[in-house]
């Protein structure tokens, strides 16, 4: 129990979210490795995670971090570690482009640092 509640109370959205779906008043529920967790976020934290470069908008209240992608398929990316991948998120077609995208800048700044 302590371990879930240190989880938590330490979660930060951007380092361990794989991705996370906007619900109503503020309410961010983000899903990682074996975990999903739902926190509410005033405003401006929603807005400044929404906007940050590392998650991508693939539906109206979802948004993927291009950071935690394994593998991208046709119409999915997975995400997890080894043979059996953890989770994975049907994408359309069309924003597919902007997630490579997001993957190949944060590949770029991995390099020039």
């Amino acid at each position: 129990m302590d371990a879930a509640m240190n989880l938590y109370d330490q979660f930060e959205p951007r380092n361990d979210c794989y991705f996370f779906r906007i619900g109503a008043q503020g309410q961010i529920c983000c899903h990682g490795r074996n975990y999903t967790i739902k926190k509410r976020m005033t405003a401006e934290q929603a807005e400044a995670l929404t906007r940050d470069a590392l998650f991508v908008r693939i539906t109206s209240d979802c948004y993927v971090n291009v950071a935690k992608i394994t593998y991208v398929t046709d119409n999915a990316v997975y995400f997890g570690d080894g043979p059996a991948l953890n989770h994975m998120l049907p994408v359309p077609k069309r924003k597919q482009h902007l997630i490579r995208q997001g993957i190949s800048q944060l590949q770029g700044l991995r390099i020039s640092v």
